[in-house]
């Protein structure tokens, strides 16, 4: 329903029309709130993705998480802070970042795997993004 496509009881008493569009501004308000609710990163309904549909960089990446590394690069395993808030909610130093490598850049590029957990080598969930953190993709299939 659009607010603004309600008409305004008519009437002499300014009471009626100030009651009327504080109940628009209410019915507004719920409106927004129930759009931002319905999105909760994590959900069951965010995409995902097969470890086996993982660039091979991505595999590799995934095979050192669990071993521990050595990490090709510097950033690999630094927090990550969820700034862009698409990944569930939690307190700062909870997930971690590697760098997927892309073929013939010769800079580390857009493609990460963020991982969250207390336990760095076999952590909650990994997720994998090919935009610089735009959007993020659940892996699925086990470290």
């Amino acid at each position: 329903m659009n607010p603004e496509s309600l008409v305004v009881p008519s009437g002499r008493h300014g009471m009626w029309r100030r009651l009327w569009q504080s109940a628009q501004v209410g019915v507004a308000c719920l409106v927004a709130s129930t759009a931002a609710m319905a999105f909760q990163p994590g959900a069951s309904d965010v995409e995902t993705i097969r470890k086996s549909d993982l660039p091979a960089q991505g595999q590799t990446v995934l095979r050192l998480i669990e071993a521990g590394g050595p990490f090709p690069y510097d950033k690999d395993g630094t927090v990550f802070g969820n700034r862009e808030r698409l990944l569930p909610k939690h307190k700062r130093g909870y997930y971690r970042e590697y760098t997927v490598a892309t073929p013939g850049l010769n800079h580390r590029g857009a493609r990460r795997i963020v991982c969250g957990g207390e336990n760095t080598r076999a952590p909650d969930a990994c997720y994998y993004t090919k935009d610089h953190y735009a959007s993020f993709r659940l892996i699925v299939g086990g470290l």
